[in-house]
């Protein structure tokens, strides 16, 4: 049943459609509320395609990641240490951004 959830979350997170992306995000979220081990367990697999979703195209899924991130982030503490590299990185790109909403997140 895990393998199903995380199957499906990479899809979502990886999904051609930005409303399912969308949709992505706002799962990881639930999944780490409801299991915070299943994440863990699996963060380096799941962050590979969460980090993209930090440096979406479109502004609304970029906005949402960046506030799930920091949702998640007192949930996941000490887990997020093998992702923190790139998540450094990604959310410092966005510190960069004319975008208030993403700034602000």
């Amino acid at each position: 049943e895990e393998t199903e959830q995380l199957q499906d979350l990479h899809k979502l997170l990886t999904a051609k459609d930005f409303q399912t992306r969308m949709e992505g995000v706002l799962l990881l979220l639930d999944h780490c509320k409801s299991n915070p081990q299943l994440i863990s367990t699996n963060i380096v697999q799941i962050f590979d395609a969460f980090v993209l979703r930090l440096q979406d195209c479109n502004k609304k899924v970029n906005q949402k990641a960046l506030e799930v991130l920091a949702s998640m982030t007192p949930i996941l503490r000490d887990a997020l240490h093998p992702v923190l590299a790139a998540l450094v990185a990604a959310v410092t790109e966005n510190l960069n951004s004319k975008h208030l909403g993403i700034y602000a997140a």
